[in-house]
C-alpha cells in the first residue's frame, strides 16, 4: 500500500476507514482539492474512490470539469497511472 509521505499508516491501522481525527491531521497536499480539503487521498484506495466520487459530482453538476481534472491527476500519480 502506497501512503502519502507525510502520513504513515493513516488508514492501514483502522482498516481503510479515515476517521475525522485522522482526516484533520492530513496535510493539505494529501487532498485532491487542497484549498477546500476535499477528496482526501492518503493511500491508493482513497485515490481510486476520489476519482469515482469526482466523476459522480461532475455528472450531477456539483463539480467543474477542471476540478475533476485536478483530482484525477493527483489520484493518477498515487495510483501510478
Amino acid at each position: 500500500m502506497k501512503l502519502h509521505a507525510g502520513f504513515k499508516s493513516a488508514t492501514k491501522a483502522i482498516g481503510g476507514k479515515l476517521s475525522t481525527m485522522r482526516r484533520n491531521k492530513l496535510p493539505k497536499s494529501t487532498f485532491g482539492l487542497p484549498g477546500s480539503r476535499k477528496y482526501p487521498m492518503p493511500d491508493r484506495s482513497h485515490a481510486a474512490n476520489a476519482k469515482a466520487r469526482a466523476t459522480q459530482m461532475v455528472k450531477r453538476g456539483k463539480l467543474s470539469s477542471s476540478a475533476r481534472a485536478k483530482i484525477d491527476a493527483k489520484a493518477n500519480r498515487i495510483l501510478g497511472k
